[in-house]
This record gives structure tokens, C-alpha cells and sequence, in this order.
């Protein structure tokens, strides 16, 4: 029987992600992702729900954060897997525990000329940038930041 432990998330970013190296040298990336979603109550009356999640990264994915900048109020769309593990806390003895998402891929969704950061904008076009743990950093330019009007023939495209 095969099994699926596959996360998808959008959210905003609840601090600057700290990021640290371990003895080896290997990087990792932490932060909080904070998700929101919209429901009625028992009176009718609209609620709204936020939910934290604690978000981990390890070498590349960690460096391509450190990067491009990442930092809190940036909105990032997040793929991974959950994670769970539990420790003795060193000062009570008791017995804790987390769950984590283990980040595979992201992709930052605030335009880079926004949210303070150190971004360039280049020619009233956003760069959409994702990185995938298995293939290596990749930029393209999303659609440009203004409605701009289509061409009604087809001459001048280049296929």
C-alpha cells in the first residue's frame, strides 16, 4: 500500500526566520507560517481562524531563504511533509513534543517590491521565485504588475 504525507500551505510569515548551522555545517531554516480561513458561526456572524505552524528547512533550502531575504509579513506558498518528534525538556524532565513541516519547496508570492524588502523592481514586472529541494533555484517573470492590453493580431509574436 503506498502512503502520502504531502503539506500545501499559504501564509504570511510571523517572524524572520532564524537560521543556524549545525556542527557539520549544514544549514537550517525555521519559522512560523500563520494560515487564516473564514467560516459562520452558530449566529450567522463571520469568524475568522488563524492557525501557526512551525516550518523547517534544511542546506539549500535554508541558503535560498537566507538568499533571497525572506522575512516576516512575506506571504509564501510551502510544500513538505509533517514531521513529529518529542524530547525531554532539560529544566522540568517532562516529556514534549512537536509537529513540524518538513519544507521541500517554496515559492514567494510578495511581490519583491513590497513588505520593506530589498528588492528591485525590474520594468513594472514581479519576479515569481520558487525553489524545489530536488532541482535548484528558479526565477521567472510572472504577469506584469498592470493590466496591460493584448495584442488583437497575431503579427508580431514570435511563433
Amino acid at each position: 500500500m503506498a502512503y502520502l504525507n504531502k503539506v500545501m500551505l499559504i501564509g504570511n510569515i510571523g517572524k524572520d526566520p532564524v537560521i543556524s548551522a549545525g556542527p557539520t555545517g549544514r544549514k537550517r531554516v525555521s519559522f512560523s507560517l500563520a494560515t487564516s480561513r473564514r467560516y459562520r458561526d452558530n449566529n450567522g456572524e463571520q469568524k475568522e481562524q488563524t492557525d501557526w505552524h512551525n516550518i523547517v528547512g534544511w542546506g539549500k533550502v535554508a541558503d535560498t531563504m537566507e538568499q533571497l531575504g525572506v522575512h516576516k509579513g512575506m506571504t509564501l506558498y510551502i510544500e513538505g511533509s509533517l514531521t513529529n518528534r518529542s524530547w525531554t525538556d532539560q529544566t522540568s524532565g517532562q516529556k514534549r513534543y512537536a509537529t513540524e513541516v518538513s519544507l521541500d519547496t517554496f515559492q514567494l508570492l510578495t511581490p519583491r517590491n513590497q513588505n520593506g524588502g530589498n528588492f528591485q523592481n525590474n520594468g513594472g514586472f514581479n519576479q515569481a521565485n520558487s525553489y524545489n529541494q530536488s532541482n535548484n533555484f528558479n526565477q521567472q517573470n510572472s504577469a506584469p504588475a498592470y493590466d496591460a492590453p493584448m495584442p488583437e493580431d497575431d503579427e508580431g509574436l514570435p511563433f
